[in-house]
């Protein structure tokens, strides 16, 4: 092979390898993916996150009484499973007996004490009254003596007579002392009885009281039912080693299946379009095929700050119009709450919005060219958003920014136009609080967040960066 052969294969080596780069290093052009602008009903809802709770439910109570013999807590010790089924008297708990067993312990040795201290007194106090009565009666005898003696003197000289009458007279006023001192005594003795039964008595009560409270830490179902367990203040399920205060001493429930409600929270910016009556329609995570409609029946009127967030929310129970087997307490549910119904409108997916500074725009078709032509949005729902002006009924907007989006150009509205939707400025009051200043931003631009707010896109960079899509 000559040379001039080889000068032609490494010239068409070249040639290939610049044909290679030149086809793949064409830049990939963007998909243009076009929506039309409908009009008609425009559903306005809030899209929230729930959980199923019963209307009502039996409370399963712990041990009554434990205030009155100063236990403040007891642990669970034991507990069936949660979501059993149970029949009407069947085990549930079985409650920590150490404490109270302690105190049984003790209060058994203290009525020991005061059993043998009541049978001391008695017998103390026996002896004693033996005691007063034999006195009192050798004083009995002794004044009869002197009563006998003063007769037989009635023949002595009248000294010797009342020297005997003497005699006489400090004998009765001794047995009528004594007499007196007995009935004192007796009186003094039945008191200290008194106090050492009563004692005694009361110490047998609480141990029977303690006893009764005993029997209660082994807990049965009051009926029949499927056993949920009960959450604490920080949301956690009250299982084995969960503590119950003596204030509030409910072990688990037994809820009522047959009507179910889906608690949820709505954010603040959302709350003031949610009513009591509006219609609901709710999803269950666990079963995705299941649909059923329920009712706002209540919505609270102070907001809270749920663990771990930042966000003021509001509590709204939905009462869940339809009974169905599969429902349980704790399952997850998407609640969209219809607020409100717009008629005659006219609306675009919200993937067609973009926003460049204060200018809120989309990438509209006209004819064989495209261009950036400003709107004024209102409001929106999960998917798509009402457009106030700037587009007609059926006109071609895109999904995914064209290139060069810096050379398109820009239709704006007429200023009074703008001035129109602007929103009426109002005087401050005299005293205003820096609290309650807020900042409204204009419609359509607020962040659609996942409770189904609007997020406006921004403009893609004017050096043609491919900006992400929305999934």
């Amino acid at each position: 092979m000559t040379k001039k052969w080889y000068i032609y294969i490494i010239a068409g080596f070249i040639i290939l390898a610049v044909i290679t780069y030149l086809i793949f290093s064409r830049p990939e052009k963007k998909e243009q993916v076009a929506v039309r602008v409908k009009k008609g009903s425009f559903p306005i809802e809030v899209t929230t996150t729930g959980e199923l709770i019963a209307k009502s439910s039996e409370k399963i109570y712990g041990p009554q009484g434990l205030r009155q013999i100063q236990i403040w807590q007891v642990k669970i010790q034991d507990i069936i499973p949660d979501g059993t089924v149970v029949d009407s008297g069947q085990y549930i708990a079985t409650l920590d007996r150490t404490e109270i067993s302690n105190k049984i312990k003790d209060e058994e040795t203290n009525l020991e004490k005061l059993e043998s201290q009541l049978i001391k007194t008695r017998l103390d106090t026996s002896l004693e009254l033996r005691g007063a009565r034999d006195e009192l009666i050798n004083l009995q005898y002794n004044l009869e003596e002197k009563k006998i003696t003063l007769e037989q003197s009635k023949y002595e000289p009248p000294a010797t007579i009342r020297q005997v009458q003497i005699d006489l007279e400090k004998g009765e006023r001794a047995y009528d002392q004594a007499e007196k001192n007995y009935h004192l005594r007796l009186q003094k003795a039945e008191a200290i009885m008194q106090e050492v039964t009563a004692s005694f008595t009361q110490a047998q009560r609480k141990l029977e009281q303690m006893m009764g409270v005993l029997n209660q830490f082994t807990v049965l179902a009051p009926k029949s039912g499927m056993v949920i367990y009960r959450r604490n203040w920080d949301g956690n399920k009250m299982g084995i080693g969960a503590t119950l205060s003596a204030w509030d001493n409910i072990v688990a429930e037994l809820p009522d299946l047959s009507e179910m409600i889906s608690k949820t929270y709505v954010n603040e910016i959302d709350i003031s379009k949610v009513k009591v009556g509006q219609q609901v329609k709710i999803g269950i995570d666990a079963f995705p095929e299941k649909r059923f409609t329920g009712k706002v029946t209540e919505v609270a009127n102070i907001g809270e700050q749920l663990q771990g967030t930042n966000a003021k929310v509001f509590e709204v129970k939905i009462l869940v119009h339809e009974f169905d087997s599969i429902l349980r307490p704790a399952m997850t549910t998407k609640n969209t709450i219809l607020t409100a119904v717009a008629d005659s409108v006219l609306f675009i997916p919200l993937e067609a919005i973009f926003n460049n500074d204060s200018l809120t725009f989309v990438y509209k078709k006209d004819g064989s060219r495209i261009i950036r032509q400003q709107i004024i949005v209102g409001l929106s729902n999960d998917n798509e958003i009402i457009i106030r002006e700037g587009l007609a009924e059926n006109a071609d907007v895109l999904l995914i920014p064209p290139e060069k989006t810096d050379k398109l150009k820009i239709v704006q509205l007429p200023p009074e136009l703008i001035e129109k939707y602007q929103p009426k400025k109002e005087e401050p009051p005299l005293k205003q609080s820096t609290d309650s200043l807020s900042k409204t931003p204009p419609p359509g631009l607020q962040n659609r967040q996942s409770d189904g707010k609007l997020r406006m896109r921004q403009a893609p960079p004017s050096n043609g960066g491919k900006p992400k899509r929305r999934t």
